[in-house]
């Protein structure tokens, strides 16, 4: 029990609660689906990720309408709150050649998504077409 002051993991809420919020479906045949719901005292931040085609990492990314697509950025360092590693996963910001995009589904009018404020979006390509998506909403 926490005191509304810290932040938490919420212990019954997985990939499909995540999935639910951002109004985001892992595509048929996805693998290694995972999921977390993390309450803060401002803002729940809910992730998900999966491993799937490349094709449906991009149609997944264009689904959410950023006004960029996804692009190569920096490798970065993780901020001191890392999330994914809670999930057993590398931060997908740290990725060297991570592809990424970011969205505020209320400002491009997504009513989808009229309850995410911003939804950040990460490819990591893998072997033999696939990539690993990494969502991150609040």
């Amino acid at each position: 029990m926490t005191d509304g002051r810290t932040s938490r993991w919420d212990e019954k809420a997985g990939a499909p609660e995540a999935s639910a919020f951002m109004h985001v479906t892992a595509p048929k045949g996805a693998t290694e689906v995972k999921g977390a719901v993390q309450i803060n005292p401002r803002e729940d931040i809910y992730l998900l990720s999966f491993v799937t085609s490349e094709k449906n990492a991009e149609h997944i990314a264009a689904d959410l309408r950023p006004e960029e697509p996804l692009k190569v950025k920096k490798a970065d360092f993780a901020p001191a709150g890392e999330l994914f590693r809670h999930l057993g996963l590398a931060e997908p910001q740290t990725l060297r050649g991570a592809r990424s995009a970011g969205v505020c589904p209320p400002c491009v009018k997504d009513d989808r998504r009229k309850k995410v404020q911003w939804i950040d979006i990460y490819a990591q390509s893998l072997k033999g077409d696939r990539a690993r998506v990494y969502l991150k909403a609040f």
